[in-house]
This record gives C-alpha cells, structure tokens and sequence, in this order.
C-alpha cells in the first residue's frame, strides 16, 4: 500500500542561505546516514515524480547546491522511506530580514520512523547549522500551520484554542522558532532566546530532552507523536506556548 501524508512525519530545519561553496547540503545528507545504521538516501526523484538511482550522489548535491538548490532525495529502502528536499527563501519573506535555506525531510509513521525521528532531526539541525527546526506527524502539523496569521484580513482563530503565531517576515529574528513541533531542534542561540532551560520551570521537558554536541537541544514535547486528538498531547502544546511567548513573535511589541 502507498503511503499517504497522513502516515508520514515532517521534519523542517530553517537554517541561514547558502554561500559559494557550501558542504552543509551534503553534511546533511552525510549526517542523516550516520543517525540511522542502513540507511541510504540514494535515489532521486525527479520533477515527473519517477525515482532516478544516482551513481555519484555527492557529486550532484554539490553541483546543485553551488546553484543554491537542492535535489529532491530519497532512500533506497522501499520499507523505510526517507526524503528530503530544500530550498532557498528571501529575506523579504524570512525572519529578520535575512534570507534562509530550509531542509524537509519526511519519514513514515512507523515504529522505525519514529525510533530514528530525533536522531534525523538532530543531524539535519547540527549538519545545517539550523536556527531551529521540528518534527511532527502531518495531521498534528496541519493544525499548528494554521496558528499563522499571514493577513490582517484573516480573523478566523487557529483550531482548538491555540495561540496565534506571526508571519515569518513580521518576526525579528531567525533565532526565534516560528513554532512549536512534536520534536523541536533548538540551536543554542535559539534556547537561549526563548529562556530555555529554566531548571525550575523546564524539568518535564528536560526529562524528555538531550544537548546536542554544538550546545543545542532536541525537545520533545510528549512520549509518543503529537495527537491533538489526545487531549493530554494537546494540553502539552499549549502549556508550552504559555512557557515560551517569545515563541512566534508573540512576546514583540
């Protein structure tokens, strides 16, 4: 049976643009391998959907991303299927003003998936030298996408009582995460610009948390994937919005 999206997991890193020369697309690809034993992202899909196996992968994500691009990948294993894609955005549409390069990576919602979601996340945050990222199974992350409020004109309120959350452009720094995910990749400037950790408000999540090598940390906000269908999980979102205002821009004047 194919999979459909909503048995996938989405991961998303947002880290600064790509320069001349840049290794980190191929460290990315490089340290998603070395987080999974056996995984190997050697496949690529091309514009009319078909899977192309790649002789010299490194070579092209290299080639590509001298070009400010990245090809669209996936992994060989047809029972654990991987992919990851990216693109560039502009400053006029990106936190700060400061253009950025974004890298999704999605995963099945399986047991493997989930058991290597942390890992791929960390990798893919450390190997990017991301602001921030997450992971969330696509039906939790189509609700928390709906937290944005990108027009004035736009009154309708984010489902289940969530908070609003800012346009990317409006916000003022790319250090800020955006919002929260099931799994949140925050690099040290990132936690140390929304407060975290705070030993004496942070223990539940410092229980679910580990320091990555660069001084970032992996978060995860509930044992198993994110279900706003459980009100347990969806209680755990929002007590983490309430921690973290500077979450969204929601603490800018």
């Amino acid at each position: 049976m194919s999979a459909t999206r909503k048995d996938q997991m989405t991961m998303i890193v947002y880290a600064p643009a790509l320069v001349v020369d840049d290794g980190r697309p191929l460290a990315v690809v490089h340290g998603m391998e070395r987080a999974v034993p056996g995984l190997c992202i050697g496949l690529m899909i091309s514009d009319e959907g078909q899977l192309v196996p790649l002789q010299d992968r490194d070579a092209l994500v290299a080639r590509e991303s001298q070009r400010g691009k990245f090809p669209t990948l996936r992994s060989i294993d047809d029972n654990f299927r991987v992919r990851i894609m990216g693109w560039g955005k502009p400053a006029g549409v990106s936190p700060g003003g400061r253009a950025q390069f974004e890298f999704h990576v999605s995963v099945p919602l399986s047991a493997d998936g989930i058991t290597a979601a942390a890992a791929l996340l960390e990798a893919a945050g450390e190997d990017a030298c991301a602001f921030w990222g997450h992971a969330t199974p696509f039906s939790a992350g189509v609700d928390i996408a709906r937290q944005t409020k990108n027009r004035p004109d736009d009154l309708e309120p984010p489902p289940r009582g969530l908070p609003v959350i800012r346009s990317p452009s409006t916000m003022r720094s790319p250090e800020i995460p955006h919002r929260l995910g099931w799994l949140n990749y925050w690099s040290d400037a990132a936690a140390r610009t929304i407060g975290f950790p705070d030993p004496a408000r942070d223990a539940e999540l410092l229980s679910r948390a580990r320091r990555t090598a660069t001084g970032g940390w992996v978060v995860k906000l509930t044992d198993a994937p994110l279900d706003l269908d459980n009100p347990a999980h969806l209680d755990a979102l929002k007590r983490a919005y309430e921690r973290f205002p500077e979450i969204g821009g929601r603490s800018a004047p």
